[in-house]
């Protein structure tokens, strides 16, 4: 069991009637929360993203994300592996050879990630700007990260 799943995940709405959007955000064991917070974590969407068009080996993957560690990724690659958008191919040679590439459905995902990187993109400007103001404001001096916010 990947740590932060449940055993028995729930669906978050029996149907459509009863959906509420912000459901899913307030039962740790909805299924929807789960999967959410896998693939929109930073190592996910970077793993996704990198394999959008090819195939690569873990050293590959590891130098192509700056600043994860050797058991990150491996742990990032198991769960997207276990959620079916990773494929995992082992080729039987010495020393032994093993490949990453994503699945169909985790192609699918990359759109969405696209999407979003796009926005952010498009956006990262205006946020700029924002957070010099709001820093400005309240007298903020450097960057929060280092202040533990």
């Amino acid at each position: 069991m990947e740590e932060g799943t449940s055993k028995e995940p729930t669906p978050c709405a029996s149907n459509q009637e009863d959906y509420d959007a912000l459901q899913w955000d307030v039962r740790e064991g909805c299924e929807v929360r789960q999967i959410l917070d896998r693939v929109a974590d930073k190592w996910s969407l970077l793993v996704i993203a990198i394999l959008e068009s090819r195939t690569l080996r873990f050293t590959e993957l590891r130098r192509e994300i700056d600043g994860i560690s050797q058991r990150m990724l491996t742990v990032t690659l198991r769960q997207l592996e276990r959620d079916g958008l990773v494929r995992r191919t082992v080729y039987p040679v010495v020393p032994p050879r093993v490949d990453y590439a994503l699945t169909p459905m985790g192609t699918t995902l990359h759109t969405t990630i696209r999407s979003l990187v796009t926005w952010t993109e498009e956006h990262q400007d205006r946020i700029a700007e924002a957070r010099a103001r709001y820093d400005a404001q309240a007298g903020v001096v450097g960057d929060l990260t280092s202040a533990g916010h």
